[in-house]
């Protein structure tokens, strides 16, 4: 059983703090690890070790940082087998689905740092009479990443790349329950000491860490109420924070899709990951004249999605994280269930050991059900039936969530319609997906702070315009000791 450690200024480092958390397999229930709790020290350390190395980083060339993070990115693609299996131990994810996340995490990452050459970190705008304005984008300073636990390789990964390439240095701050491929990921550096830093801890070092005087900028994935936490303290200091939050996120079913295609893509998009992804179609209203016809194919489509250990061969869902997140899945089933909805299928607490639920599909359910409210992230679809695609459209845009949504039309004026979802991000007849240039910002109480493409470079950096005017001709007469009395307050204003 391995006792992890940070990783700061380039070595591994003990804890200050004596206190320690188990790391539980949720499969299996066994301890396979332990880890320091963390403690305010120990941030005090990392963010020491990121502010000495922030200098010599930043006066690298963009060419040089790009190249050091594309060399890195190529080792953990060379590992991604590896790191995805200690993802399954740490969480669950089947190990083919989280190799193909994390290949997907690391291909983004070197995208993400080649648009460094490409962004304008400095540019010159000519002005009348021979004036110049220099416009230069300079790195924020140190940056912390507070990732959670359903994907901690690709987010770490997601969120470095522009972060480095313009120049900050980081502390990733992964979460208590999911630390063994991040650490991981750090025998795998290959940048300079003090460059990223890993804390690992509960929030005895998470909130000590966004609220450190040296953190510029907080890269926040997680929960609205901590990320709610975050933005409070972050804005406290007058700091920039990212936060990615969570979602309630809708699917509209329109009258004229391919039923059967369409059901096994949403079966997908609620299943995948046990549920466990902010963007999982968590609402699903289908259009009345297909509603029987998919309703079907989705239950079809559920009992397909076997349960299992990740390791095994053929497991389509692997456990929920722990006990906690089970019984949040299966009360707002029951509550549903109380409510009038129908069950389909899934919707029972397995026997045995590990932590799983069965993919489930509800039916007969109403916008004020727990179901279709809170973010209940775990393998359920519930299905409400719409009489046309407007109703849809304004049921999918009822909610306190602003994350994603997606649609599936072939009708051009409910595909343009779509874009009118309250949504960070709205996918038409695809979930998930979307070019290099994309750019998204969640609504409402998903998060704030815009992402992608150049948003992420303008996120990571403060913007600072020099005014060069020509030298005057002739140099202003100095005034004489007797030409003015000094001005007084009153006088100057």
């Amino acid at each position: 059983m391995k006792t992890l450690q940070h990783h700061i200024g380039g070595s591994w480092t003990d804890s200050r703090s004596e206190t320690f958390l188990d790391l539980v397999n949720p499969a299996t229930e066994e301890t396979i690890g332990r880890l320091p709790a963390g403690c305010a020290d120990d941030v005090d350390d990392a963010v020491g070790a990121a502010v000495a190395a922030q200098t010599s980083w930043s006066s690298l060339s963009v060419a040089d940082r790009t190249a050091r993070i594309e060399s890195w990115a190529d080792r953990i693609a060379e590992h991604a087998g590896e790191l995805a299996e200690l993802e399954c131990r740490e969480m669950g994810k089947p190990v083919g689905l989280g190799r193909s996340f994390i290949e997907a995490g690391t291909a983004g990452l070197k995208a993400a740092a080649s648009q460094a050459l490409s962004y304008p970190f400095e540019k010159t705008v000519d002005l009348p009479g021979g004036s110049q304005t220099r416009i230069i984008r300079r790195p924020l300073g140190v940056a912390a990443v507070v990732i959670p636990w359903n994907f901690p390789v690709p987010m770490v990964l997601g969120a470095l790349g522009p972060l480095l390439a313009a120049g900050n240095t980081v502390v990733v701050k992964p979460s208590e329950r999911t630390p063994l491929a991040t650490a991981r990921l750090f025998e795998l550096l290959d940048l300079p000491d003090g460059v990223v830093n890993l804390v690992l801890g509960d929030a005895r070092s998470g909130q000590p860490l966004v609220a450190h005087g040296q953190v510029e900028l907080v890269h926040f994935t997680g929960s609205v109420t901590t990320g709610q936490q975050v933005g409070a303290e972050t804005g406290r200091l007058l700091h920039r924070s990212i936060l990615e939050l969570g979602g309630k996120d809708p699917v509209i079913v329109d009258a004229d899709v391919d039923v059967a295609a369409t059901a096994g893509a949403v079966a997908f998009g609620a299943f995948v990951n046990t549920g466990q992804i902010c963007t999982s179609m968590e609402r699903i209203y289908v259009h009345q004249d297909v509603a029987d016809e998919f309703i079907d194919a989705l239950a079809a489509a559920a009992e397909t999605y076997t349960m299992g250990n990740g390791f095994d061969d053929g497991t389509m869902l692997g456990p929920l994280v722990n006990e906690q997140q089970r019984q949040i899945v299966h009360d707002h089933v029951t509550d549903a269930l109380a409510g009038g909805a129908s069950l389909r299928t899934g919707g029972q607490l397995p026997d045995g050991t590990g932590f799983f639920y069965p993919a489930t599909v509800l039916t007969d359910v109403d916008d004020s059900m727990l179901v279709m409210t809170e973010e209940t992230f775990g393998p359920v679809a519930p299905v409400s039936v719409v009489s046309s695609f407007d109703e849809g459209l304004e049921r999918a845009s009822n909610s306190t969530y602003g994350l994603a949504a997606t649609v599936y039309s072939n009708d051009p004026e409910h595909i343009a319609a779509a874009s009118r979802i309250p949504a960070g991000v709205v996918w038409v007849n695809q979930w998930q997906g979307g070019g290099p240039e994309s750019i998204y910002e969640p609504a409402r109480s998903s998060g704030m702070g815009a992402t992608g493409s150049t948003a992420s470079f303008d996120a990571a950096t403060r913007p600072v315009s020099v005014h060069i005017a020509p030298p005057p001709d002739t140099p202003a007469e100095a005034p004489t000791s007797s030409a003015t009395e000094p001005a007084t307050a009153s006088s100057a204003q």
